[in-house]
């Protein structure tokens, strides 16, 4: 199981009583189910079935679907004879036969030459007679569109693992480089008080208030330890199989969220540095899990 990108094409074709179905589909990111179907005149009673064809498949997404059909439609015309219209071309011709002494058509053929004498139709075509035959290349493209989509989401499944593993990586060198900020700071604050009472003693209990006060402003335990906890749930969501895009994407705010609030607590350059890769890793996984579905 893998996660699948929202951007894909596919094809399908099927053939039946001489005509030729073929389905198109395109589809790339949005935030909601966004399906556009354009079919051939007189079959758009056929867009509610292929709607509920194509939402089995996509979940998110804006799709355009084109079905297009091409053939033999013979069986579907229909020859029309306007009785009415024959009937006044026949009176016609036998009064001008008597006026200029002629002699008046008297065959089928002449009289159905006549405009409009005959008129051609062409029947709706039978909506679930010809179903099976257009649903198999519906079918067909949304399979073909759907491996790709499978494809390119295991890509992006592969880099977004990899990049989270850095993250990781730098999320632990800041855990283990702040006890040994807090014993450098608690280090450089036992030295400015010396420097400024100089010869005076200083207070035990004060100077471990002092110091508990520092190690509190400075503690990030609370954010290491919900960044660890987004990246085990991040991982699995990884392994999940349907839409986890939205899941994902909040995963990253979150992510910001704790980053933020370790470098605002944090004053130091080394770790200020870590931040900035911390969020550039987690700009480029937001590109990536924009295109997830």
């Amino acid at each position: 199981m893998t996660i699948r990108s929202m951007t894909g094409f596919g094809r399908g074709e099927s053939e039946n009583k001489g005509r030729s179905w073929s389905a198109e589909i395109r589809c790339v990111n949005n935030r909601f189910l966004d399906v556009k179907i354009k079919l051939p005149r007189g079959y758009l009673a056929l867009e509610e079935r292929i709607r509920k064809l194509v939402s089995e498949f996509h979940q998110r997404g804006r799709v355009d679907l084109v079905v297009s059909v091409s053939g033999d439609f013979t069986d579907l015309l229909e020859l029309k004879v306007n009785s009415s219209l024959a009937a006044t071309y026949m009176e016609t011709f036998r009064e001008m036969a008597d006026t200029f002494k002629l002699t008046a058509p008297s065959t089928v053929t002449e009289l159905a030459a006549c405009p409009d004498v005959l008129t051609r139709e062409q029947k709706e075509d039978d909506v679930d007679s010809i179903w099976p035959t257009v649903e198999q290349a519906i079918k067909q493209m949304l399979s073909n569109c759907e491996m790709m989509r499978s494809q390119e989401g295991a890509t992006m499944a592969d880099d977004l693992r990899a990049r989270l593993t850095l993250f990781s990586q730098t999320v632990a060198s800041i855990e283990a480089s702040v006890p040994v900020l807090l014993v450098q700071r608690e280090n450089s604050l036992r030295e400015r008080l010396q420097k400024l009472l100089e010869n005076v003693e200083l207070d035990p209990q004060r100077l471990a208030q002092e110091i508990a006060i520092l190690a509190d402003k400075t503690d990030v335990t609370e954010e290491i330890v919900r960044l660890k906890s987004h990246i085990q749930q991040f991982t699995s969501f990884l392994d999940e199989d349907g839409a986890v895009g939205r899941k994902l994407d909040f995963l990253i705010q979150e992510f910001l969220r704790e980053v933020n609030t370790i470098a605002s607590k944090i004053n130091d350059a080394d770790i200020a540095h870590l931040t900035v890769d911390l969020k550039s890793e987690l700009e480029k996984m937001r590109e990536q899990v924009q295109n997830i579905e």
